[in-house]
């Protein structure tokens, strides 16, 4: 029997994917910066990446091709993770955010021990950039698995493109319900529109804003700027599993 893993999950603080879009953003940025435009929080731009290697023959190969299948085996681990919890009848959220701060720990120590980093084929870079997509691949797998009708947190094309759906259908939607106040169908999808826009839009403000706050953390703290996303990630582990946070 294959349990879903919904199942087992309790409510998440309405707060919770905003915050994780903002520890991608700033995490894709921080690693943009240090590990030569290696983008960690999404794999679209290393299939790019990996397909133009072909004719560019560039330093950071390995890393390029490594990249996609590190995200991917990430996601499979998180998957596995998820449902194992699910059979036991136990939230995954608090175990996987521990996982996924681990996991950006690991990034940390392999950017102190290795840095400067020479170039993106340098020992310690790919280790650091193994840890950094695992992190991501871990995040957006258990946003998609725990948190109920929740939209990526790691990938912002999706996401913009339905936030631009959304606030044209909501626009749309008002105007037939000015003009057919009493209509019922009409009114649900006025406030379905609204209710996918208030989960929508703060995670993709989100994301933006921790790309800024990445990029001048690291500008400011160098390396040691991933402890501001391990603590955020630590502290959304022990707050999950807190029965006060769950509304």
């Amino acid at each position: 029997m294959v349990f879903h893993p919904a199942s087992a999950q309790r409510p998440v603080p309405s707060g919770v994917p905003a915050v994780l879009s903002f520890v991608a953003g700033y995490v894709d940025s921080c690693t943009f910066l240090a590990l030569f435009g290696l983008f960690v929080a999404q794999v679209t731009g290393s299939f790019v990446l990996a397909g133009t290697q072909l004719v560019m023959h560039e330093n950071g190969a390995v890393l390029r091709l490594l990249a996609i299948p590190v995200f991917f085996l990430a996601g499979v681990a998180t998957t596995v993770i998820v449902h194992g919890a699910a059979r036991r009848r136990r939230s995954a959220l608090p175990l996987t955010l521990a996982i996924e701060a681990m996991l950006l720990a690991g990034l940390l120590a392999a950017w102190i021990a290795g840095a400067p980093f020479r170039g993106p084929d340098a020992p310690f870079a790919l280790v650091a950039a193994m840890f950094g997509l695992c992190a991501m691949g871990a995040q957006s797998a258990l946003v998609r698995l725990t948190i109920r009708s929740c939209p990526t947190t790691n990938v912002m094309t999706s996401n913009t493109t339905q936030l631009a759906i959304d606030a044209t259908e909501l626009v749309m939607t008002w105007r037939a319900k000015r003009r057919a106040p009493d209509d019922a169908a009409i009114a649900a999808d006025y406030a379905g529109i609204r209710e996918r826009l208030a989960l929508l839009w703060p995670i993709v403000l989100g994301f933006l804003v921790g790309t800024i706050a990445g990029a001048l953390a690291y500008a400011g703290l160098g390396l040691w700027c991933v402890l501001i996303a391990i603590a955020i990630v630590a502290g959304l582990a022990v707050w999950t599993r807190e029965p006060a946070a769950v509304r």
